[in-house]
């Protein structure tokens, strides 16, 4: 017979990995809709806010605000791009991990 802690260990290690899995692609999925989504030209996304939110904004500031979500999607996709290299280059190192 198995004891509890051996199997409830399993399970949440396994449990625990697929939510980590989920987790990332969520945060990689998230940046990339929004940079795909955000329209070409601050008239669009003005008229976009006011369509969807009800509040209307100058052009500038929709010029603005257009720049600033382009910086942040791409800010954070560079973060999530460095945060991956160390996993990347454990698994493509021609050296095997030392077992200690």
């Amino acid at each position: 017979m198995t004891s509890p802690t051996a199997t409830s260990c399993c399970c949440r290690k396994s449990r625990a990995s697929w939510r980590s899995r989920t987790l990332e692609a969520i945060a990689w999925i998230i940046p990339s809709a929004v940079l795909a989504l955000i329209p070409k030209c601050p008239i669009c996304l003005a008229a976009y806010l006011a369509l969807f939110t009800g509040i209307g904004v100058p052009l500038s500031t929709a010029g603005y605000l257009r720049t600033g979500l382009i910086a942040s999607c791409c800010i954070s996709m560079g973060y999530l791009a460095l945060r991956r290299l160390p996993k990347l280059a454990i698994r493509w190192s021609p050296y095997p991990a030392s077992r200690t």
